[in-house]
């Protein structure tokens, strides 16, 4: 597949998203108002901010499949990862609103609800939709290593809890509408609202964490190890050490030092480098990789001494 093809692949994912964002936006708003549920109005706010999301994450996926320039020497990568900390932002501030208002109703204020045949028609077919574009995403997600598309489809996934969660409140509703003595359970709406909340919070402290991770450099868990396995088996490779990694959108950049024998010719030596790029190639990419290579004399190369047993400690 040529760049060309996966980037228009990934677009694609990304405007279905937005698509299917603004008709359930639209559709959970109707009936929420018609209804006066809190549980379909939080989930039309948090279907809102899907959309917003959604918008955000097809220009991410645009902008960072920008090649690298002067002023970007590392590409434009850096750009999904911002797209996922706006998304956690909204999704947060959404939360609390949503809090504050199932918090009210529950203890405050009396709200009639009405949970009819529409109510449970939304959030059917809301479940639906978020389960065929969540698969969207996640396969686009995992082919082309996209941050903002594996953001935006885990965002996705949890609506299909969330929308569950609201069916089962309405649920209650139309239990305590036709059986004596369980008017509590008009309080149903509220409840379920709140745990949409603690869902949405508990999911956006995850992504935010990968987020912000993600823009301090923080390198996969492991590949520095794995790196260094992979280049001190390449023959002739006395030592990789120093090495750096920086993730950046879909993309890892690597750099390090091996130490080599100095009286290898500069064909043999950048040979080695060759091996070594490709085998680090096949453990993570797409990959820019950087060796440098440092000349040793053999016969005074230091026994190596493993962690926690140098003796001079």
């Amino acid at each position: 597949m040529t760049l060309q093809e996966a980037r228009r692949d990934k677009r694609s994912a990304a405007l279905s998203s937005v698509v299917a964002a603004i008709g359930l936006t639209t559709f959970k708003l109707i009936v929420g108002i018609l209804t006066n549920s809190l549980g379909i109005l939080a989930e039309a706010a948090h279907s809102g901010l899907d959309m917003v999301a959604a918008a955000m994450t097809f220009f991410a996926v645009q902008v960072s499949d920008k090649p690298a320039d002067k002023e970007h020497p590392f590409g434009h990568g850096k750009i999904e990862n911002l797209s996922a900390l706006f998304e956690t932002v909204l999704l947060l501030a959404t939360s609390g609103w949503i809090i504050y208002e199932a918090v009210n109703r529950l203890f405050f204020v009396s709200v009639k609800v009405e949970a009819s045949i529409w109510s449970f028609i939304v959030m059917g077919a809301s479940i639906i939709i978020d389960f065929t574009r969540s698969r969207i995403l996640y396969k686009a997600a995992r082919k082309y290593k996209s941050q903002a598309l594996e953001a935006d489809a885990l965002h996705f996934s949890t609506d299909i809890w969330s929308s569950s969660v609201v069916i089962v409140g309405l649920i209650g509703l139309t239990i305590a509408r036709y059986i004596p003595g369980l008017d509590w359970m008009h309080k149903a709406d509220s409840v379920a609202a709140l745990i949409v909340a603690i869902i949405v919070i508990f999911i956006s402290g995850e992504l935010g964490w990968r987020t912000i991770s993600g823009l301090l450099d923080t390198a996969p868990r492991g590949l520095a190890d794995k790196v260094e396995k992979v280049a001190g088996a390449v023959n002739g490779v006395v030592d990789a050490h120093a090495i750096r990694i920086r993730p950046s959108g879909a993309h890892t950049f690597i750099d390090m030092h091996i130490t080599m024998d100095g009286n290898l010719t500069l064909n043999e030596a950048h040979a080695a480098t060759e091996v070594i790029e490709k085998a680090i190639h096949d453990i993570v990419s797409p990959a820019d990789v950087t060796v440098h290579v440092e000349p040793v004399n053999l016969g005074k190369v230091p026994p190596k001494i493993p962690k926690g047993k140098d003796p001079s400690h």
